[in-house]
């Protein structure tokens, strides 16, 4: 389908050819996938996770890394969830994969009070899950579909509302040491993985848990951006790049500078 678009319009060729260049500049930036990964790709059903799927497919079609991808869901047993979507997509792209079971839905609608986030909770109990059929696989490698626009409204929130400078890195060790998680999408604005996933037709599932919550301190932030674009263009980009260039000695954390040694 993208492949077919691009041959025929050339707005279109100009996105996909900006998108994989970002999936590129992370890869030689920071080493998101190697020779020799086994990487498990979380799909959610969502735009982010289908996108991240195909550009990583792209990425192994050219051969110039070798690695190998296993499509990994979480059926968390939301009512109505429609469990043939993603086994129909996924063996009709030959994509290898497994689908997990776990009530999560469940637990999270039982502890957390109704009207108050879901987040935190459901996304412990999915990463715990995820994390140890990871293991078993043999995977060294888990991605997830984070993009340039969670990172800066990650960044904000954890100032706004946590009191530290915080937010999602392109790569990093599970604390016991055994799995990388990456970010391919880290360079890649919300808005194009829209427009691709749009392009390429994928079979969207919603989340009924955390995406039917209005009032998230999330949302907030992303319509506080979006302001701030409209009036200053460029914002995100400027803070996103800031992110990149830290001075430890300009900031006040005791634990990266001895003040009382000066």
């Amino acid at each position: 389908m993208i492949v077919q678009l691009i041959e025929e319009n050339i707005e279109t060729k100009k996105l996909v050819k900006k998108i994989r260049k970002g999936v590129w500049k992370a890869i030689e930036e920071y080493g998101i996938v190697q020779d020799g990964d086994k990487v498990m790709v979380c799909l959610s059903g969502g735009k982010d996770s289908y996108t991240m799927l195909d550009l990583l497919l792209f990425v192994q079609s050219t051969k110039k890394v070798d690695f190998e991808i296993i499509a990994v869901n979480l059926d968390q047993k939301q009512p109505g969830f429609p469990e043939h979507v993603l086994p129909e997509y996924l063996e009709k792209k030959g994509v290898p994969f497994k689908i997990l079971e776990k009530n999560t839905y469940k637990i999270v609608t039982e502890k957390i009070p109704e009207g108050k986030t879901m987040c935190s909770l459901c996304s412990r109990l999915r990463r715990g899950t995820l994390y140890e059929y990871a293991r078993e696989i043999g995977a060294n490698k888990i991605a997830l579909g984070h993009h340039k626009d969670d990172v800066v409204e990650t960044f904000l929130l954890n100032i706004f509302f946590n009191g530290k400078i915080e937010t999602m890195p392109p790569i990093f060790k599970t604390d016991d040491g055994k799995l990388k998680v990456i970010r391919p999408l880290i360079y890649c604005d919300e808005k194009w993985i829209q427009e691709y996933a749009e392009l390429a037709e994928f079979p969207i599932i919603p989340c009924n848990l955390c995406g039917s919550q209005e009032q998230l301190q999330r949302k907030k932030i992303k319509e506080m951006l979006a302001d701030w674009e409209k009036e200053y263009p460029k914002r995100k980009d400027i803070m996103f790049k800031s992110l990149s260039k830290i001075h430890p000695t300009h900031m006040m954390d005791k634990e990266l500078m001895n003040f009382l040694s000066l």
